[in-house]
């Protein structure tokens, strides 16, 4: 190994090859562009409904016309996929979550809607409880206690009925154990094996979320917490084994969720499995951005970019990001 320290390469300038817009460009060890994205976009009952959703700056819940017309834009920007997340009606919500299995509830309506006018882009579907509970939480609960079988069984049934509405990719964010493999022999069983699995599989139980949340309308139902099933952010080993059994279990790609704070979980995951890897850029990491561009404490058009360049540099194939849009625009 050559200690370039040591003046092996004396003549060598390393600025040279930084002296233009043009030969940094040429010269990028890791480029983003729209085939990156996943764009995710909050459905909300109503027609011609755009409600902007306070504490993330840019963004709206959408009716079901509306995210048809995203999908549209997303299409037209080279976006290839869209994630879908319902802001359901509170007196829809109950213990069991039971809107979750509608057919004809708003993230399944989304998707119908979308295959039919854009036959081309790629959906993906949440499997989890928490925009339909009472409580907030990602699966069924009893007393503090979230019941992982009882909620697999049910997770199941609602990835069933995602992908009959037409769902490409079924994405367990829940991190109930045994999830994947559930969903895969169900998915199988009924005829639905092209349907995809992209499992949250490094879920960490982050503060992070928490615009997420009040975009879905679960930030002031959640009682107590979900750090007894999503990852300790202090754990890292830990990260490859979720992966590993997702994997085993029939996951076709993985997702780190959050993704800046989390890059490290990023590398070691691709570089462990090499399976696709997708980074998740929460709400949280996409409203402080947002905020403080707003504020004039930085430029968020360029931060923006510099984050979605980390998680390439990272190791990330794909992107999740509220940002999607704009970023898009700016590279068309």
């Amino acid at each position: 190994m050559i200690d370039s320290t040591l003046g092996a390469y004396p003549h060598s300038r390393m600025r040279r090859n930084r002296r233009s817009d043009a030969i940094r460009r040429l010269v990028a060890e890791n480029k983003v562009s729209a085939d990156d994205f996943i764009w995710p976009l909050f459905v909300v009952d109503g027609a011609n409904v755009r409600i902007p959703v306070d504490s993330m700056p840019g963004v709206d819940r959408l009716s079901v016309d509306l995210i048809v017309d995203a999908a549209k834009e997303a299409r037209d920007l080279g976006i290839p996929a869209i994630a879908i997340f319902p802001f359901t009606d509170p007196a829809k919500k109950t213990p069991d979550g039971a809107e979750a299995l509608n057919p004809n509830n708003l993230v399944c309506s989304s998707v119908r809607a979308v295959k039919a006018a854009v036959p081309d882009m790629l959906t993906v579907c949440d499997v989890a409880l928490d925009p339909y509970t009472t409580h907030g939480h990602d699966g069924l609960l009893d007393g503090d206690e979230i019941l992982n079988d009882e909620t697999v069984a049910v997770l199941v049934k609602q990835a069933i009925v995602q992908a009959e509405a037409g769902c490409d990719t079924i994405a367990p964010s829940d991190m109930m154990d045994g999830r994947v493999g559930a969903i895969r022999t169900a998915l199988d069983d009924s005829g639905l094996d092209h349907t995809r699995i992209l499992a949250y599989a490094a879920k960490y139980a982050s503060v992070f979320f928490n615009p997420f949340r009040d975009a879905v309308g679960s930030v002031k139902a959640l009682q107590g917490d979900k750090r007894t099933y999503q990852m300790d952010p202090a754990n890292t080993d830990e990260a490859l084994r979720e992966v590993a059994k997702d994997i085993n279990e029939g996951a076709d790609m993985v997702m780190v969720k959050p993704g800046m704070p989390y890059l490290d979980i990023i590398r070691r995951v691709k570089d462990n499995f090499g399976l696709p890897t997708f980074a998740y850029h929460v709400s949280g990491e996409y409203s402080m951005i947002k905020s403080a561009g707003l504020h004039g404490w930085l430029d968020a058009e360029a931060a923006m970019m510099e984050a979605m360049v980390c998680f390439k540099r990272a190791g990330a194939d794909g992107i999740l990001t509220y940002a999607a849009k704009e970023i898009a625009l700016k590279l068309k």
